[in-house]
């Protein structure tokens, strides 16, 4: 057991030094820190493997389906395949979930290892507060264990929001968890909520050659997202026979035995095989007896953080989709070790970095980082535009993958690099080169880099000698 030390001196003993709730990139992060750093301790996951959300339901399956409809749609295209092999009539949504059971296995026996090499203690069971040292565990058979630990961090991840006046039941509405468990091929999905989410699974579907209508709240799709890009993937979108539908809300959602209709607070209504309601999550924090500990999530489940990710309660600690933004797995990793570093050194230097790429895994994918040209021309900020298409480029013509661009946004004056937007096959391994750049100090993060280095040829990393150059030759 370890020691802790109250107020008083009086010696305090712990079952452990530091328990993590929940196993998904947050949790996983954390835990390796802590015992890695020398300390004892538990981790407590409710599913009956680890890896949460992001594991099972979420950011592997959901990539690993688009790895496979991608395959599909390239193969389809390849005039070889197609005139001299004999293909399957069509693939179905159940074909394509084999590989990504394949994938998830995988990754649970791996991320399962790391627990196991580190001495972590995992434990299978729904964790609620007793105290703020001090947690039950509610086990499969009903029984409730206590464990306790001088520090706490909450990783429990996000699940779909579950509006009231939808009846999730009903056999055609899926949320974005429960769409895995779709065991036939719908002539036409609704997807409700044109998110990051919304998106891939429309790409998804409509690979699949599924007549796919994707419902958007707002007037552009994912308009986060730089302009340019976001118009090139609606273009694409509707090149593929997506029907987007703008600036649309639902008044009703009606399950009827063969589907469901929805009717829209405009007058209009349609009527799909099945609906995927994909419009926002909720942090899991509703299970945890959080008034126990003097602390109370938001409307949407989240957590309130100081800079060191600290609840109120100094000891709790919260990371991951429960705090909010970014809601990334590769943010929540980073934020458990930031989170566990502050407990081993009691100082809070590390960060995350100022621009987290943003990876989106539709069909094309997006990936980018940094300032988009709307951000620039509302600062005010003197900047130019390097571009460069991926038809141009050998690489990309070997490949057969001719949709897509690099666009690099950098400073007229200083050549700063200030934003880097990419669309197409890959971008988001592409992403990386210009941001290591980027976060280069000093004079060693302009465009002139790209120019001045010598790449691979033929590569997919050309494009950025190539938007390079002609960013550059725009200035005067």
């Amino acid at each position: 057991m370890s020691k802790s030390k109250n107020s008083t001196s009086t010696p305090v003993s712990y079952d452990f030094d530091a328990i993590v709730i929940g196993t998904g990139p947050g949790g996983e992060g954390a835990a390796m820190k802590l015992a890695k750093g020398g300390l004892s301790v538990a981790v407590i996951e409710k599913y009956k493997d680890i890896g949460g959300g992001c594991t099972h339901w979420g950011t592997i399956p959901s990539k690993a389906l688009r790895h496979s409809v991608s395959q599909l749609i390239e193969l389809k295209h390849n005039a070889l395949f197609v005139n001299n092999y004999p293909q399957k009539a069509a693939f179905t949504f159940a074909d394509v979930l084999r590989h990504t059971e394949q994938v998830i296995n995988k990754q649970v026996r791996m991320r399962s290892s790391f627990y196991d090499r580190n001495n972590c203690k995992l434990i299978f069971g729904k964790a609620s507060f007793v105290d703020k040292h001090t947690i039950a565990v509610k086990n499969r058979d009903g029984s409730i264990d206590t464990i306790t630990a001088k520090d706490i961090i909450v990783a429990t991840g996000s699940r779909p929001y579950h509006p009231d006046d939808i009846n999730f039941e009903d056999a055609n509405i899926y949320d974005s968890d429960t769409i895995l468990s779709l065991d036939y091929q719908p002539q036409h999905i609704a997807i409700y909520g044109a998110g990051v989410i919304g998106s891939e699974y429309a790409s998804i579907f409509r690979g699949l050659g599924v007549k796919t209508d994707l419902i958007n709240t707002r007037d552009r799709l994912l308009s986060f997202l730089d302009a340019e890009m976001s118009d090139a993937l609606s273009y694409h979108f509707r090149h593929s026979g997506i029907i987007l539908r703008h600036d649309e809300e639902y008044e009703k959602v009606e399950s009827t035995k063969d589907g469901v209709v929805l009717h829209f607070k405009s007058g209009k209504k349609m009527k799909a095989g099945c609906l995927l309601y994909a419009n926002g999550r909720t942090g899991n924090t509703d299970k945890l007896n959080l008034g126990a500990v003097g602390l109370k999530a938001d409307g949407r489940g989240q957590l309130a953080i100081n800079e060191h990710y600290q609840t109120d309660t100094k000891n709790i600690y919260a990371i991951g989709d429960v705090i909010g933004y970014p809601s990334l797995a590769s943010a929540a990793y980073d934020q458990g070790r930031i989170a566990a570093h502050v407990i081993l050194t009691k100082e809070g230097q590390k960060k995350l970095i100022k621009d987290i790429p943003t990876g989106i895994y539709t069909i094309p994918e997006i990936s980018s980082v940094g300032k988009t040209e709307q951000m620039l021309t509302q600062q005010k900020v003197p900047y130019e535009v390097g571009r460069a298409q991926f038809k141009d480029l050998a690489r990309s013509q070997i490949l057969g993958s001719d949709v897509g661009s690099l666009k690099i946004l950098f400073h007229r004056e200083t050549k700063e690099i200030l934003g880097i937007h990419c669309f197409g096959e890959r971008a988001a391994e592409i992403i990386h080169i210009g941001q290591a750049i980027m976060e280069q100090e000093g004079k060693a993060n302009t465009i002139e880099y790209f120019v001045n280095t010598t790449f691979n040829y033929p590569t997919m990393a050309e494009a950025y000698r190539v938007a390079a150059l002609n960013g550059l030759n725009r200035l005067f």
